[in-house]
């Protein structure tokens, strides 16, 4: 007889107090039960259940065999309604979270096209430059920029992102124009105020020697679109993504400095939390933005 029948017609019985419920709970006779738990009991070599005119209850080593039997049970179930949900239409709620200036520059942007494409998806977009805690905090996945901290996420890059020293037209003809690291200690710099390392630039040297650039500045705020609006207002120099300066910079708002500074590349990628498989919903979500991000060249403007 089959294994797994056998301990569906045990654990149906020991659910359910009697092998009369068990068969109408499968759709088999109580005969066929019977047969499937005695079968069972035989190749196992021990008595899982005692039998009375009035009731049925597991044995002490039955008992001990229901806790596995329903654990492999349970599992063959989850099996089954993967496959199934793998199969089926793309739907349910996305939470997500993104940092407030990506999530406007480019999340946002590119949701229309997702949304038309699985109107039975719906996505609730959270942004917040803090990093959250997807599982504690019921989070689908998140948008991640630079190298991963957390190992236990899975992960699929989209694109890069490059770091560069940034300023005014107006700023650097007063003030004129850094050449090398150590001239940004003659700067007013703008800072980004959620860097664990406080208001420190983390820059490369051309010789590639690392190095942590402080200057006192007048401003520090947590939302790199307020740096680029300070930076274009003349109020100093800042150190900013290509998705948020290259606009400004296409638009002679801003120019780039420090060419022969070796750029700091940053991966941008989409985070998840491990599982035997990804819902529908979710692998729809991730694979729309790989082919989104994809369309864009390998740097993110």
């Amino acid at each position: 007889m089959d294994r797994l029948t056998e301990m569906e017609a045990f654990a149906s019985v020991v659910d359910l107090g009697g092998f009369t419920d068990a068969a109408r709970k499968m759709g088999l006779s109580k005969s066929a039960i019977s047969k499937h738990v005695s079968s069972l009991e035989a190749r196992l070599g021990a008595r899982l259940l005692n039998r009375t005119t009035r009731r049925v209850s597991p044995t002490e080593i039955g008992l001990a065999y229901y806790d596995k039997a329903r654990q492999v049970l349970d599992n063959a179930c989850e099996a089954d309604a993967m496959v199934t949900s793998m199969q089926s239409a793309p739907k349910g709620s996305l939470r997500l979270s993104a940092t407030t200036d990506f999530g406007v520059n480019h999340i946002s942007r590119a949701l229309g096209a997702f949304l038309n494409r699985y109107p039975e998806i719906n996505v609730n977009l959270v942004l917040s430059n803090r990093q959250v805690d997807l599982m504690s905090e019921g989070f689908d996945l998140a948008i991640r920029i630079g190298e991963m901290q957390d190992s236990t996420l899975r992960a699929r890059k989209l694109a890069e992102t490059n770091m560069r020293v940034i300023g005014s037209p107006e700023y650097f003809e007063e003030h004129g124009t850094p050449e090398k690291i150590d001239d940004l200690s003659h700067h007013k710099l703008l800072h980004f105020s959620n860097q664990s390392n406080g208001n420190v630039w983390k820059m490369t040297s051309p010789s590639g020697e690392k190095r942590l650039v402080r200057a006192g500045g007048s401003l520090t705020v947590n939302d790199g679109q307020s740096l680029l609006r300070a930076a274009e207002a003349g109020l100093g120099i800042a150190y900013l993504p290509s998705y948020l300066y290259h606009e400004a910079v296409e638009d002679g708002r801003l120019l780039l400095a420090m060419p022969d500074l070796p750029v700091e590349v940053l991966p941008v990628s989409v985070v998840y939390p491990p599982g035997l498989y990804t819902q529908p919903k979710l692998r729809a979500f991730i694979d729309f933005l790989v082919e989104h991000f994809k369309s864009k060249g390998p740097e993110i403007w």
